[in-house]
């Protein structure tokens, strides 16, 4: 699941406490999704993730946001918070690109070795 991820709703959850930061999730897997990703948006509720992607740019964006560069086992690499007008370099190892409004991973504990789960919502 980790490497094949499809586009639709899921629910990021951060950290392994008792009670672990469930936050909104948009998946952006398809050439489509991806290349759209935040662009002609004024916010995001929650986080999107590109899925697979290595880097990102900013160019066109509305507003700054926070991005997470995420491995194959969705372990953080890296966090950036990127204005907009402005290119990401690609990050090795990188699988996904988790993007959020800026001070969002700070605020839900989203730093480098942390590991992240997805969990897709169920559709009825």
């Amino acid at each position: 699941m980790r490497d094949r991820m499809h586009d639709g709703s899921a629910r990021l959850i951060v950290g392994a406490s008792e009670i672990p930061l469930e936050i909104p999730l948009e998946i952006a897997a398809s050439y489509r999704a991806r290349t759209q990703g935040l662009l002609g948006r004024d916010s995001v509720e929650g986080a999107l993730l590109l899925s697979p992607a290595s880097s990102i740019h900013t160019l066109g964006m509305r507003f700054p946001i926070d991005v997470a560069y995420v491995d194959r086992e969705l372990t953080v690499l890296a966090v950036r918070t990127m204005r907009p007008w402005r290119m990401g370099l690609p990050r090795p190892r990188s699988r996904h690109v988790l993007e959020a409004m800026a001070g969002a991973m700070e605020m839900w504990g989203v730093r480098v070795g942390i590991r992240l789960e997805v969990r897709l919502e169920v559709r009825a």
